[in-house]
Order: C-alpha cells, then structure tokens, then sequence
C-alpha cells in the first residue's frame, strides 16, 4: 500500500456525477524458496476488469503481459549478435501510461482512509 501512495497511483475525490467506480481486490500469492519453505507473502492491487461494457470498452487491454517466446526470441537475438545481458530485481512494478479519460476506482478494501468514506480512488 505504501508503495502504491508513493507512486502517486491515485488521489482520493469526490465521485463527479454521472460517474461510475471500477472495484478492486487484493490478490495474495505465497511465494516458496528452493528449500519447499515459505520465502516471503505477497499482496498486489488489481482493479476488476469485469465492469467493461461491449461494444465500448469491451476489447480493451489493461495490462500488456509478455509470452515467454517473446523473451526467448530477444535471447536468442542477444546471443546471436553477441549483445551483453543484464539482470535487475524489481521489488515494485507498476505500469505507466497515459490515460485517455478519467477512471475512478473505489478505495482497496481495508484501506479506506478514516472519515473519507465517501471519496474515490482517481486514477492517475
């Protein structure tokens, strides 16, 4: 959560008239180490993308995901023309874009911020 305020994901506002919010939830994934035993727990935000409506939002893609035969394409072009490789650990990914109309998002379930019950996540 605190890495998401951080980011600026959001800020709370009223909801504007005829406005509707998307929900969201939390997502929970143990991760195991090598050994079978518990690495560490992790959480992540998602918004439920269920409330798209057909024939106006309803083929849009929210998060691009990349195959794994992208990724051994782009290996294999590194090992061809002899490219040097790189590794980087990411603890927070979060994807960038440019939103094309304004999408509200109510507050995650169990952070609702005290006396702003009313507000709206708007997202940036």
């Amino acid at each position: 959560m605190q890495a998401l305020e951080n980011n600026g994901t959001w800020e709370l506002v009223p909801l504007p008239p005829s406005k509707t919010t998307g929900g969201c939830k939390w997502v929970y994934t143990i991760k195991v180490g090598p050994n079978g035993k518990v690495d560490r727990l992790k959480a992540r935000l998602v918004a439920k993308g269920y409330t798209q409506v057909y024939g106006l939002d309803y083929c849009d893609t929210f998060s691009p995901v990349v195959k794994i035969i992208i990724v051994r394409l782009f290996l294999a072009m590194a090992a061809i023309r002899h490219w040097p490789l790189h590794q980087l650990d990411i603890k927070n990914a979060f994807l960038h874009g440019d939103l094309e109309k304004d999408i509200y998002m109510e507050q995650p379930p169990g952070f609702v911020a005290q006396g702003e019950y009313d507000l709206v996540c708007k997202l940036h």
